[in-house]
């Protein structure tokens, strides 16, 4: 990306409008890199809600409650990116 790198400090309006301005010019972007995780994170919860879910879990028929909330949150974090997508396919088409 080569919008005004390092020149000044931008506010994060400035750097959207930058890159809506430049996700299809693919010049405008670096080789894409993957990363994954090769070790698991762990993640806190409170007792009861961990409660609530090792019985949906089990209701569920899957082997355990992590396997269930990893499938729970994979599902919602692939819904919240395909919102994020589409704000952002309309926000760079003009809509409101």
């Amino acid at each position: 990306m080569s919008a005004k790198r390092g020149s000044k400090n931008l506010s994060e309006e400035q750097i959207d409008q930058i890159v809506i301005g430049q996700a299809d010019d693919d010049s405008a972007w670096d080789e894409v890199v993957r990363v994954e995780r090769t070790e698991p994170a762990s993640l806190s919860i409170p007792a009861d809600l961990a409660t609530r879910a090792a019985f949906l879990a089990r209701l569920h028929r899957t082997e355990s409650a992590d396997e269930w909330l990893t499938r729970v949150i994979q599902e919602r974090v692939e819904l919240e990116e395909a919102a994020y997508i589409g704000a952002k396919q309309e926000l760079a088409a003009g809509g409101n």
